[in-house]
């Protein structure tokens, strides 16, 4: 497609239904769900470990169908999007939801990603027949995310939160939101990986919140139904045999380079999707109460290692973008780096080799049962001796032959 836009041919097609279903939202794409007005949605609670809970008006308002086959999907900002069939094409922005995608079965639709170096796929290697071809996911990110790459694409679905490009990257205007809405298709997302930015005053979704609102665009709720189980199952095992909380460790989340001189914040506290793995662990942030804030939009603030060293983390958890680091790797440049570091080496947290990689940014449902199992088994090698905590093979079959209703 032209960036000139769609070409009419004359009659209605399934491209035409999805656009007009996106056209529901009107006016109130940044606003908020169409609808009543007046009705609030509610807002996810956290129960402690991660696991968001919702009432049953959630559940009810998510999706709806028709008798003729189509469908309805709710989600803020947005609001309700109609679908007369599944999206074959479905262009995401952030790596989260294309790991939604895959666990699916639908890692083909995907056709787009922000930026590619923030997409950890090395799980997947580990999933027999489970695999995506990084090289032909378009990156949208070039010194900005230029209109004519959505042209180009030509997708079914804009899987993005669209104040993620007017707000977070400022990137657009809604004019240029409004454009590409009508001109190729609708929007649909939420940002959660994070809960810090003072743009995102509308409702957040917890990782399976959002998770389950995907399965719903590709109609594949049994497939998440099954996923979430083998979810539940890994949650209550470990819990199960995490020591009392007052013997488990604090932690720095932060990003850093591969030799360390600065940090950014991260923190483990709060709500996101790609901490509720630590949540699950019942890990607390060494920054409460040290006046530290987190990374967000409007705050990107860094601390030294004497910083560090006045707060004395029991663990630090370090992001960083490079791709592929094995622990081995890590420990033998940054963990190694910092025990040569002058004040990096008096750090409680590296004389004890409590220093780990950070894990993926955008994470997944895939994603976060391979960081509950990698970080039980790091931080309670003693109560999680065992190489794996959940079924790879059953994992596996799910995601590519589908489940047996």
């Amino acid at each position: 497609m032209s960036g000139d836009g769609p070409t009419d041919s004359g009659g209605p097609t399934r491209r035409d239904a999805l656009k007009y279903g996106g056209a529901l939202v009107g006016g109130g794409l940044l606003a908020g769900c169409t609808g009543d007005g007046d009705s609030a949605t509610p807002a996810a609670t956290d129960d402690g470990t991660g696991a968001a809970t919702t009432t049953e008006t959630d559940a009810a308002a998510t999706e709806s169908a028709t008798g003729d086959g189509s469908y309805s999907v709710t989600m803020e900002p947005v609001g309700t999007v109609e679908f007369d069939a599944v999206p074959e094409t479905i262009a995401p922005f952030t790596a989260d939801y294309i790991d939604m995608l895959v666990a699916l079965g639908h890692g083909e639709a995907a056709q787009s990603i922000w930026y590619r170096g923030r997409y950890k796929t090395t799980h997947y290697e580990e999933l027999d027949g489970v695999s995506i071809d990084l090289s032909r996911l378009t990156q949208l990110w070039n010194d900005g995310i230029s209109k004519e790459l959505f042209y180009e694409m030509d997708a079914d679905l804009h899987l993005i939160d669209p104040h993620a490009l007017t707000d977070w990257f400022q990137a657009w205007s809604e004019q240029d939101l409004d454009e590409i809405r009508e001109n190729v298709a609708p929007f649909l997302g939420n940002v959660i990986f994070r809960r810090t930015d003072s743009w995102h005053d509308y409702r957040y979704y917890s990782l399976y919140e959002a998770f389950e609102t995907v399965a719903q665009v590709v109609q594949e709720q049994a497939r998440f139904e099954a996923i979430r189980a083998i979810h539940e199952d890994l949650v209550a095992t470990v819990q199960s045999r995490l020591p009392a909380p007052d013997e488990r460790p604090n932690a720095a989340l932060m990003f850093a380079g591969e030799e360390p001189e600065e940090f950014t914040p991260y923190r483990l506290s709060g709500n996101g999707a790609n901490k509720e793995h630590f949540h699950t662990l019942g890990l607390s942030d060494a920054f409460a109460d040290s006046g530290v804030e987190g990374l967000s939009t409007s705050d990107t603030g860094t601390v030294d290692y004497e910083t560090l060293l006045e707060i004395d983390p029991d663990s630090l958890l370090l992001r960083y973008h490079r791709k592929g680091k094995t622990r081995e790797e890590f420990e033998a440049t940054v963990l190694d780096y910092m025990k040569d570091h002058e004040v990096g080496s008096q750090l409680t947290a590296v004389q004890n080799d409590m220093v780990f990689r950070g894990g993926p940014i955008y994470a997944g449902p895939l994603h976060n049962l391979f960081m509950i199992e990698r970080y039980a088994t790091a931080y309670f090698p003693d109560a999680f001796s065992e190489e794996q905590l959940f079924d790879r093979e059953r994992l596996a079959s799910i995601i590519t032959e589908g489940v047996d209703e």
